[in-house]
């Protein structure tokens, strides 16, 4: 185990140390939540174009599910691990670039790489039959959240690929009861 994370701060070290001042503003702005708000509606557009309006506020209360499950667990993580963020770990943050505008505590896993998992995997399987492109894409933009975090010196490799891991079977599991829900409660119309 001592091995692993020293693996883990090893590839955290040297994918943290690649950022430049240059790039500090883009992964700033790409790990803050609300930069995402324009392709949250892009998403609920496309929802609506397939579902209508009882179909989206069906599926908007399954994201709303999904999103509290991938954050909650998240929590119970951090809390039950207790592993220190890389910007609290002596040793680590003494080499790190740190530009994040907080530092939590606690950082195993990344709730923002689950949640952002999450969403890519349930909303691209849900759309991927009209929009073939969706789930690469919206792949991408959870690699991109996710490395975002590493970047600005918040989070380990390893907390943000469990997060993605984690974050996709949530987002799995939400696609499957969402599909089920959706037949029953939709059946007559």
């Amino acid at each position: 185990m001592n091995e692993l994370q020293q693996l883990d701060h090893e590839v955290y070290l040297f994918l943290n140390n690649l950022g430049t001042e240059t790039w500090d503003p883009f992964w700033l702005f790409i790990t803050n939540k609300w930069c995402s708000i324009p392709l949250y509606v892009f998403l609920l557009i496309l929802i609506y174009k397939k579902f209508g309006v009882k179909g989206t506020l069906y599926t908007l209360v399954t994201v709303a599910l999904l999103i509290t499950a991938t954050d909650q667990l998240a929590n119970v993580f951090k809390h039950g691990f207790e592993r220190l963020r890389p910007c609290r770990q002596e040793g680590v943050m003494e080499q790190a670039r740190f530009i994040a505008v907080r530092c939590g505590s606690f950082g195993y896993f990344s709730a923002h790489a689950a949640s952002s998992m999450g969403l890519a995997v349930f909303v691209g399987l849900l759309l991927k039959a009209r929009y073939k492109w969706i789930f690469p894409v919206l792949f991408v933009w959870a690699v991109f959240i996710g490395y975002s975090r590493i970047y600005v010196g918040v989070h380990y490799p390893g907390d943000v690929l469990t997060g993605m891991l984690i974050g996709g079977l949530i987002g799995l599991v939400m696609f499957y009861l969402h599909r089920f829900g959706f037949a029953r409660i939709f059946k007559d119309n």
